[in-house]
């Protein structure tokens, strides 16, 4: 298999890639800057790099990669020996990522059934919440069911890629 690497292409593609985030709901900047790190070479960028690779602000850099720390699609760390961070995204980022909804879901639920039982039995709001509660109680136990079967793929999918290109360095 060739090493090759089309920088410009990765480049093009990986701003398609944030935009289309960008479409699907993300904050422009917060899907170009998980593109740009998720694309790159090492998946380690420094804050100096997003900015000059991405054309923007370093505020507009920080916004967004506060936005990727907060959903844990994203983690901060510090080069040895420097005082810069580096944000970092994961081989596991979107399994953490929906992990951390998953949290989500329960509290939303256990908030719903509140609300479910101050609503007045019979009532449409009643209705309402009790449907919206059992989407939301569905949803989190499809997730756990996905994440089981996720963490085999994953093992299967690791042992694969071991196979092909050597143990990680």
């Amino acid at each position: 298999m060739s090493a090759h690497r089309d920088d410009d292409a990765v480049k093009r593609y990986t701003e398609q890639f944030g935009n289309l985030l960008a479409d699907t709901g993300w904050p422009r900047m917060a899907g170009r800057t998980f593109a740009a790190i998720l694309s790159s070479v090492s998946g380690r960028m420094t804050a100096a790099e997003l900015s000059e690779q991405l054309q923007a602000s370093p505020a507009a850099v920080s916004g967004a990669v506060n936005y990727l720390l907060q959903l844990r699609l994203a983690t901060r760390e510090r080069e040895p020996g420097s005082r810069r961070d580096v944000y970092v995204v994961q081989d596991d980022a979107w399994y953490q990522t929906m992990m951390t909804e998953d949290a989500s879901l329960s509290r939303w639920s256990e908030s719903l059934r509140k609300v479910l039982d101050a609503s007045g039995e019979g009532t449409e709001a009643h209705r309402r919440i009790r449907i919206s509660l059992a989407f939301i109680d569905f949803i989190s136990e499809e997730v756990k069911g996905l994440s089981e079967r996720w963490m085999k793929r994953k093992s299967e999918l690791d042992a694969e890629l071991e196979a092909q290109y050597g143990p990680r360095s």
